[in-house]
Parts: structure tokens; C-alpha cells; sequence
């Protein structure tokens, strides 16, 4: 991992998240604290329904916390769910999203894809399609620029998400099950381009996964049950 004089990219201070009330009261989040910088890169795991998809959805802007701050590069970003930035803007400005499905639009190229991303961040014309080529020639899909979804495999559309995602220079890419869809090679290559985006891009990267096989990659892996955040530096037994 290399190192920087950069705030944490994303840090969490007792993040909570309760839904409901009295007997219908459901505690997602449980005062959840962690830290991760710019560039490392960071794995969670843990069984379904133990909140991962909460924390991430929360450290997204998508779904505030009931309690607890949201920092992102040193600034609070959310108390509770009391937000002190457009969160809309904030997300299109300085976030990258990677799902389980690549979500690419299907009646555009893959560079077409990319340069949506582009002019939505406000980049157009030769910058944002020099910025979308480079951004797709080292993540090794150049040559299928001009390709649709349907005529790449599932690995070259996760490849082409990931270069939408990096689009306008995210300090924090957030994946979710990233690599579900895909076999164990090809979902290992994806694991070691995660890697290879936070250390040479000096981005955090959060990846939430079940897959234990291509852990090795990560700089550290994060543990969540019933709602209880922690730091594993063995892998537990065994992860739903």
C-alpha cells in the first residue's frame, strides 16, 4: 500500500442505522468506526443480512445514518442524517459505484458508456473521449471501444464499468459483489484490478464481497455481523 499525507479518504465515527420503531425496531448498523485511506484497499465481508449493504448504501450518501458522521477526505459529510453537502453532486463529483451487474446502458458502446459518465461530471468533447480512451486502453478493453455491451464477455463489461466509475477521478470506489457474476479467474482479475486502481490512483476502495478465494489482494479485510463492524486479520471459518 502505498502511503500519503492525504486525509482518510472515508472514515465512519459510530455509524448507526436503526429502521423502525418499538417491537418493529431493526438495528442495521451498530456504532460502526473504521477508516480507510487513499490508497488502500479494503475488503467487507460477512453473511447476508448483516448489514453490509447498509454501511455501503450509508457511506454512499445513498441511505443516511440514523447516527454518526460520515468524513470523506477529512470533511464531515453527514451528521446523523443531517447532510452539509448537495449529496446528488457530491456523489456524481466524488464517488465511483461498481455493482454485481455492470449496468451498462445496452444501445451504447463501451466507450459511449464512459463518455455518458464524463458529460454528466460536465467533461465533454476531445477531453472526456481522450479521458474515456485512456481510461479504457489500462483497464485492457481499448480495442473494444466500440463494441455494444451485448458483444463483450461478462469480464470486459465489469471492465467497462469500472473505467465508467473511475470516470470523473472518484477519491472513493465503492463496489458491491463485484465479481458474483463472474468465474473465479476472471473474478480474481477483477479483485487485482481493484488493487491496482486505489494504489496507483491513490483512491480508497471499499469492496463488499462473499468470495474468500482472492482475498489475498486486499491491504485489509473488515468483518460484519448483526451489525458490529470489526477488523479481521484471520478470516473467520466461514462467511454466508
Amino acid at each position: 500500500m502505498k502511503t500519503t499525507t492525504h486525509p482518510p479518504a472515508i472514515e465512519t465515527i459510530a455509524l448507526s442505522k436503526t429502521y423502525g420503531s418499538g417491537n418493529t425496531e431493526v438495528i442495521a448498523l451498530r456504532e460502526a468506526s473504521m477508516s480507510i485511506g487513499r490508497g488502500e484497499v479494503v475488503a467487507l465481508l460477512g453473511p447476508s443480512g448483516s448489514g453490509k449493504s447498509t454501511l455501503l448504501s450509508a457511506i454512499g450518501l445513498i441511505n443516511p445514518p440514523t447516527s454518526g458522521q460520515i468524513k470523506i477526505d477529512g470533511k464531515v459529510i453527514m451528521d446523523g442524517p443531517k447532510a452539509y453537502v448537495d449529496l446528488q453532486r457530491y456523489r456524481r463529483e466524488r464517488l465511483g459505484f461498481i455493482f454485481q451487474k455492470s449496468n451498462l446502458i445496452p444501445f451504447l458502446t463501451a466507450l459511449e458508456n464512459v463518455l455518458i459518465s464524463l458529460s454528466i461530471s460536465g467533461v465533454e468533447g476531445r477531453p472526456a473521449k481522450r479521458r474515456a480512451m485512456e481510461l479504457l486502453d489500462s483497464l485492457g478493453v481499448g480495442d473494444r471501444a466500440k463494441n455494444l455491451p451485448s458483444a463483450l464477455s461478462g469480464g470486459q463489461q465489469q471492465r467497462v464499468a469500472v473505467a465508467r466509475a473511475l470516470a470523473n477521478k472518484p477519491s472513493l470506489l465503492l463496489a458491491d459483489e463485484p465479481t458474483a457474476a463472474l468465474d473465479s479467474k476472471l473474478g480474481r482479475q477483477v479483485m487485482e484490478l481493484f488493487r491496482e486502481i486505489g494504489h496507483e490512483n491513490q483512491a480508497g476502495v471499499l469492496v463488499v464481497t462473499h468470495d474468500q478465494r482472492a482475498l489475498d489482494v486486499f491491504d485489509r479485510t473488515l468483518y460484519l455481523e448483526d451489525g458490529v463492524l470489526t477488523e479481521h486479520h484471520v478470516m473467520p471459518g466461514k462467511i454466508g
